[in-house]
């Protein structure tokens, strides 16, 4: 990602400010495929082929930008991804149910 945005001359748009305002928005491109699905089971069964397509090409960007916005504020993601399953762990046991609101 940061081979692809400096052969862009793109650095100097990417600061963290600025990539977190470009992910919240792809995130909300994301929720407008969404907007009026009401439920959706798993697999997107009822989903025309479009659709799908559709949520494939945004998923990525916010894949990208969140990226972007990791490395452009020193955090090693995949680290950082670990760790947190690492204190949830800890933070809800395996064996304890989670299954109901409080």
């Amino acid at each position: 990602m940061a081979k692809f945005a400096k052969e862009r001359d793109w650095d100097h748009f990417h600061t963290p400010r600025n990539l977190l305002l470009a992910l919240v928005g792809e995130v909300g491109e994301v929720s407008e495929i969404f907007q009026w699905k009401g439920e959706v089971p798993k697999g997107l069964p009822d989903w025309k082929e479009e659709e799908k397509i559709h949520l494939g090409e945004e998923l990525p960007d916010v894949l990208l930008y969140l990226i972007r916005l990791a490395d452009m504020c020193g955090i090693d993601l995949g680290k950082a991804a670990l760790r947190k399953l690492q204190l949830n762990a800890i933070k809800y046991p395996a064996p304890n149910k989670y299954t109901q609101h409080p």
